[in-house]
């Protein structure tokens, strides 16, 4: 029996126990050592019950996913569960943590199944691409019916024990000392002899078989083009649980699991998940010592501000909101207020938690309270000068070691460390509008940012649910790197002969949730324009540039807050393209005297993409990112890019970094700065070499 699974037996109980440190994983090594284990039990006659426990405080969270994409070794999931379900004598699930995925797997094959209180269960495999593949689709829906069991896989969310078993996925709820409530139903089994009761010949679920075939088909149209073909396949399988035998449904389902695995979407999901977990590893935590940050002081009551302040209260810390008038200070402590109310409004939170979180908030217009917090993050308008006069304020009033933080996304960091006598202490915190919704947070590390202070950074994005990317310092960072090389790669299209709407509707088609036109008018044309004339000293006037943002500017079409921007956003319906806007273009046509082509869906698409991997690549070069799978995360986290593409770098190495290559070159003539190939593409392609393999 492999190390990882332990049995002993007591009474006629047989306890058997995962131990596969950190969370129980289903890898190779654990589902030989429960094979073997419920072999031996099968034929010990010394055995009459069995409990399958775990240790590390979790029943198994999933299947390893470094198994994900390779051939997997006898035994496979279904194997196991075949076996402990057919097993002839009861078997209980004692479940704790997380039982997700195969570990969920594991204990619906099992007979009963009784569940810490707090645990959680779920199949979320449709999150990595594929779907259950240890029977969980055929054992499920006989037990909940087809709707539920639907809404549980497709979704991929977990429920609470208590949920689970009002649903009758679990039989009780324990609420204390669940390895000796498990024991003690298994010798009370053994007393009263009771049966297996095996989950592939419960019936509740399929009693109706009219409802049960009412709900696929709600659910298959739901469904309908979901560009990840396992959520599809779910559904069939899910219809197969009532119109096969079970052992015929496991099979279908194992093929379908098949299928879907090595696809591109599996694997450009199955990227993303380990990317997100590659990004906390940075080289300044080695030997760092984090500071301490109890308090948290926050400059500036504005959109942005508030948004910090609501996710540092949220994560539990006091925070002293500061702004420089006390007109500014109420509007800006009332936006906090409205935001706490609509959420007990909604149920997400109860009024004790609002009122818990809104007494550790201090509002002030005196900078000189901010002498005492741990840490400050300003967040006033981006504009260098402001931002100057600030740090100033606060170098003055700072405690020693103290660390401050600039929101800002995309002023040189190092530019305004070197304006006050703690360079050391200054780190950017690049937060994504809503602040305290949008998971990213890019931790910019200034030339002479203390490696502690880094560190301090990732600890703190960890207490306030972010996902951290280290970025280096350069205008726009990652994210905003990218994104410039996007819309420009859109503005070219757009001046030589596309529409705002025709390239937003092909980014939508690749599966962006908006196009850079609807974002630039819901984010403000101004904000774009302000940046542009701030760059206007360095650019290159050999550079192409349109000036079609400009010009809309000049108007007052500021989209969505001005009602008019590339599309008119009209409170009685829909945003409509804008007569305006598109004159406007064809003026500026005509001014560079550009005869309009047409482009098609799939042109666009690959421009765009073809610009994000290039500057992407850049950045690389330049040591601005540490990773490609890094700069994924950015885009996937902080601009919309659809997960089941795996980032811009994903995508150029599915697509093939010799043809984007090509492509860029293709396109040289018309702008040969902007196009012109990464060096880094011809390194890897005459290596054999590809993004991925820089992770």
């Amino acid at each position: 029996m492999a190390d990882q699974v332990q049995m002993k037996i007591e009474d006629g109980v047989a306890i058997v126990s995962i131990n596969n440190p950190p969370v129980n994983a289903l890898g190779h090594a654990v589902r030989q050592g429960l094979f073997e284990a419920f072999e031996a039990v099968c034929k010990d006659d010394l055995v009459r019950a069995v409990v399958l426990r775990a240790e590390n405080g979790t029943f198994p969270a999933g299947a390893d996913v470094r198994e994900f994409g390779r051939p997997r070794a006898a035994p496979i999931l279904s194997d196991v569960c075949n076996l402990i379900e057919t097993c002839p004598k009861p078997v209980i699930a004692a479940v704790q943590g997380n039982a997700l995925g195969g570990g969920f797997e594991l204990a619906l094959a099992c007979h009963y199944r009784l569940a810490a209180q707090g645990s959680k269960l779920g199949l979320p495999e449709v999150n990595l691409g594929v779907l259950p593949g240890g029977g969980g689709t055929q054992r499920v829906p006989r037990m909940i019916g087809a709707d539920a069991a639907l809404n549980l896989m497709v979704t991929g969310k977990a429920v609470l024990a208590d949920k689970a078993a009002a649903m009758g996925l679990v039989d009780k709820v324990i609420e204390r000392n669940l390895d000796q409530a498990a024991v003690g139903s298994a010798r009370n089994m053994i007393k009263h002899g009771t049966k297996p009761r095996p989950t592939r010949d419960r019936q509740a679920g399929l009693d109706d078989p009219m409802a049960y075939m009412k709900a696929i088909k709600a659910w298959r149209a739901r469904v309908s083009g979901n560009p990840v073909p396992s959520v599809s396949l779910i559904v069939d399988c899910v219809e197969a649980a009532l119109l096969l035998p079970f052992e015929n449904g496991v099979a279908f389902e194992r093929r379908c699991f098949d299928d879907c695995e090595p696809g591109p979407e599996a694997t450009a999901l199955r990227h993303a998940f380990f990317a997100e977990r590659r990004a906390a590893k940075v080289p300044e935590l080695e030997g760092a010592q984090l500071r301490k940050v109890d308090t948290i002081g926050v400059v500036g009551a504005g959109t942005m501000g508030t948004g910090i302040a609501i996710s540092c209260l949220d994560a539990g810390f006091p925070v002293t909101l500061v702004e420089r008038d006390d007109e500014g200070l109420i509007r800006g402590t009332d936006r906090i207020v409205a935001n706490y109310e609509k959420s007990v409004a909604k149920g997400r939170i109860t009024s004790a938690i609002s009122e818990d979180r809104l007494a550790r908030l201090r509002g002030t217009t005196d900078m000189s309270e901010l002498g005492q917090v741990d840490l400050v993050i300003e967040a006033v308008f981006e504009d260098e000068d402001v931002k100057r006069e600030v740090f100033a304020q606060l170098d003055a009033v700072m405690k020693p070691g103290a660390i401050l933080a600039t929101n800002t996304s995309y002023l040189d960091i190092d530019a305004l460390a070197a304006t006050i006598t703690r360079p050391q202490d200054v780190v950017g915190y690049h937060f994504f509008s809503p602040a305290h919704i949008m998971r990213l947070l890019e931790v910019v590390v200034g030339a002479k940012t203390d490696r502690d202070v880094v560190a301090t950074g990732f600890a703190l994005a960890k207490k306030l649910h972010k996902v951290p990317v280290r970025a280096g310092v350069a205008d726009g960072f990652i994210g905003n790197r990218i994104l410039a090389a996007y819309r420009l790669a859109a503005d070219f299209m757009l001046e030589d002969g596309a529409s705002p709407a025709q390239i937003d509707a092909a980014i939508r088609a690749y599966g962006f949730p908006i196009g850079p036109y609807q974002v630039l008018d819901m984010a403000g044309l101004d904000i774009s324009w302000a940046r542009r004339k701030r760059l206007a000293a360095t650019r290159d006037p050999q550079d192409r540039y349109v000036a079609i943002g400009d010009r809309m500017c000049e108007q007052g079409w500021f989209g969505q807050k001005a009602g008019r921007g590339y599309y008119i956003h009209d409170q009685d319906g829909g945003p409509i393209e804008n007569p305006g806007a598109l004159a406007i273009i064809d003026a500026e046509r005509r001014a560079k005297g550009i005869t309009p082509r047409d482009f098609g869906t799939e042109e666009i698409q690959q421009r765009c993409l073809n610009a994000m991997a290039n500057e992407g690549a850049r950045l690389l070069e330049e040591g601005i990112a540490l990773r490609p799978s890094d700069i994924d995360v950015v885009l996937l986290f902080g601009y919309g890019f659809p997960r089941h593409r795996g980032g811009p770098m994903m995508s150029a190495d599915q697509r093939g970094l010799l043809v984007v290559q090509n492509a860029l070159k293709a396109c040289q003539s018309e702008e040969p700065k902007f196009w012109a190939p990464s060096a880094l593409f011809d390194r890897l392609i005459k290596n054999g070499r590809h993004f991925s393999d820089m992770n």
